[in-house]
């Protein structure tokens, strides 16, 4: 569901006015829910493997869709329009004036893949670098959209061996950023009773640094050590490097909070304790000797994920980011096992600046929520005429579990 809060200033005595609305996004599937007054589409995301693969099989027979599409990880701005988008459908354009859904957007037909929950405009063009991941071949297709949004100026299959969960593309000024990891999709696990979407350890992760308009050979890949990542902070050129940031963990897809950390050493896949503890890494990329640094630049004392920055400096160096809080206590609270990551405040990163205690971690600012209360995806919207990159909100709902309640939270 679409969530919107709108500011009004009269034109008569300058005072101003806040209204707030919600819409379900109108996908296809939600149509067809909708028109039936029922949920109608079985899960195939989750359960026994041979329940999913009957799930798939009875949706398509049914409405001619294997799964619903929600349309509900993300929304983003391209050439003046507004979209929203998940992986397993076309990015929708809503209007912003009565979140109304107006169309699925592929590109005007050019577009025939899986979209991206997390697209890249470039500052400097005006493009739009997005990618699509799929479960057969072609495995992930890279693209770029003309800057007015009407033209597809390139689309190249990447030629992977595998489906690799890849939620989000980074890009640079001249590069696309590829996460090939080792969180994979596979059909044929299904059919041996495993899950569909799954972590393989002992398997290989790699970074690829793409020309902005290159194709499948001139990827320059880069071997890493296993991680899954799903959100990056941002990524950037430094003389003969490419620098890549993001969170990760380990081994789990489930981004949150742990109860006990052990080390860096240690591998993070030791049940609840350990799986979910995301940290903003580095990867450091030569393009010239083809060497891989790569290190932590957050601590171990609170979980962060989600990451935000300056879209001005998306693809450019910049001095700093903000995430999200894991909150502990709020995440475990469904009990019996059962972890729903929640997040209890909002943290600052300084790139360019070492914490107190030493080890090379960057520092850090918290900014904790009262009891109970945990927000959503944020945003940082930069003042304008802003004179420093962080001159600006971070803007956010946020829940209080107590009184039921939801604000938009400016900070």
């Amino acid at each position: 569901m679409l969530h919107a809060v709108y500011f009004t200033k009269s034109r008569e005595d300058k005072t101003w006015s806040v209204s707030y609305d919600n819409r379900y996004v109108q996908s296809d599937t939600f149509r067809v829910e909708r028109d039936r007054q029922r949920p109608c589409f079985l899960s195939v995301a989750k359960g026994d493997p041979l329940a999913m693969i009957v799930a798939c099989i009875m949706n398509m027979l049914r409405f001619g869709k294997a799964s619903r599409n929600v349309s509900n990880t993300s929304v983003f701005e391209h050439a003046g329009r507004v979209f929203t988008a998940t992986e397993n459908d076309h990015p929708h354009e809503i209007n912003l004036d009565n979140l109304g859904t107006l169309r699925r957007w592929d590109v005007g037909g050019q577009w025939n893949m899986p979209f991206t929950a997390h697209p890249k405009v470039d500052p400097g063009s005006g493009e739009l670098i997005i990618c699509g991941f799929n479960i057969v071949k072609p495995f992930l297709t890279v693209g770029v959209v003309s800057e007015d949004g009407k033209k597809l100026k390139q689309k190249v299959d990447l030629k992977l061996d595998r489906c690799a969960f890849c939620h989000e593309i980074g890009i640079t000024k001249m590069y696309n950023i590829i996460m090939d990891i080792p969180l994979t999709v596979k059909l044929g696990r299904i059919l041996r009773g495993e899950p569909l979407i799954d972590f393989e350890a002992e398997s290989y992760a790699r970074i690829g640094v793409m020309p902005r308009y290159g194709d499948a050979d001139s990827v320059i890949w880069f071997d890493v050590k296993p991680f899954c990542t799903l959100h990056l902070v941002n990524c950037f050129e430094e003389d003969d490097e490419v620098i890549v940031r993001g969170f990760q963990v380990p081994a789990s897809i489930i981004m949150g909070s742990i109860l006990e950390y052990k080390s860096d050493e240690e591998p993070a896949c030791q049940g609840l304790n350990d799986e979910f503890f995301s940290r903003m890494y580095e990867w450091r990329l030569n393009l010239k000797s083809r060497a891989v640094t790569e290190k932590y630049l957050t601590g171990t004392d609170v979980a962060l994920e989600f990451p935000v920055i300056n879209d001005k400096y998306v693809g450019l160096h910049h001095k700093y980011a903000y995430a999200q809080m894991g909150d502990v206590q709020g995440s475990l609270a469904g009990g019996c096992g059962t972890v729903r990551p929640k997040f209890g405040g909002f943290a600052k990163l300084y790139l360019e600046e070492k914490n107190k205690s030493g080890g090379g971690l960057i520092k850090v600012e918290y900014h904790h929520l009262g009891r109970n209360q945990f927000c959503s995806g944020a945003t940082f919207v930069p003042k304008v005429g802003g004179a420093s990159e962080d001159d600006g909100w971070i803007i956010s709902f946020v829940y209080d579990e107590e009184m039921k309640t939801s604000q938009a939270c400016f900070l």
